[in-house]
């Protein structure tokens, strides 16, 4: 999937690998595309877009790095090759650098982390909604809908088969970290930023994704950006 953008263009010249993003503070797919880069182990030029800036409308078409995907982020650039989605570009990546960087090598374990990432992909969608990713917000007793907690108890009970099944080799989802962690990382950043209860299983997890290097480095520059989205910074009613 993927998040509409708005127009800020920075553009550098020469690198043949290249990925367009939205804001960090907000962009949970660009978060997703950014991380299977850095699982990829590939040099790749940044381009940021921000989410829902002024004149987008009128001007994407004649951004050329965006168009394939009708204004959306992230998208992959590989030369003449274009990705648009971040499921995509994992996928896409993992073509090009080797799929066990992305995925387990046992069949049982790679098959649960393919459908969990499935699942992450297409579904969670009250959850999603209610808790828009917000790195730098803090936000004290969320008080989610009952859907939005199903949600969540979906997700712990992915988590808890995964470590007990398949994490006894490292603190992540899998033992090591891989496609799964990259697409639950952004419901690590919402349950820390609406203090979502959870067991110490899923805290402990959420510590590893967050402590992460990659994570925090996006974490730093997602707290030194200057665009806000009102409509993402609101108290919930």
């Amino acid at each position: 999937m993927a998040e509409q953008v708005g127009l800020r263009h920075q553009r550098k010249q020469g690198a043949r690998v290249k990925l367009i993003i939205g804001n960090k503070n907000y962009s949970s797919w660009s978060l997703r595309g950014w991380l299977a880069c850095k699982q990829a182990g590939i040099a790749f030029e940044e381009i940021q877009v921000p989410l829902y800036g002024e004149d987008w409308d009128a001007r994407k078409k004649d951004n050329v790095d965006i168009a394939p995907s009708w204004g959306k982020v992230p998208v992959l650039w590989d030369g003449d090759a274009v990705v648009w989605d971040s499921l995509a570009i994992v996928e896409y990546l993992a073509d090009k650098v080797g799929r066990d960087r992305f995925w387990p090598k046992a069949d049982d374990a790679r098959a649960m982390a393919r459908s969990m990432v499935a699942e992450m992909h297409s579904g969670f969608a009250v959850l999603r909604a209610e808790c828009p990713m917000n790195v730098r917000r803090r936000a004290e007793d969320a008080d989610l809908s009952l859907p939005a907690k199903a949600d969540v108890v979906r997700i712990l009970t992915l988590w808890a088969e995964a470590r007990a099944r398949f994490g006894k080799g490292g603190p992540f989802l899998f033992g090591t970290f891989c496609a799964a962690d990259i697409f639950y990382a952004p419901v690590v950043s919402r349950l820390i930023t609406y203090a979502v209860p959870v067991p110490g299983f899923a805290l402990a997890y959420m510590q590893a994704v967050w402590e992460h290097e990659w994570l925090q480095d996006w974490i730093e520059a997602a707290e030194n950006e200057e665009w806000v989205i009102e409509q993402w910074e609101a108290p919930k009613a």
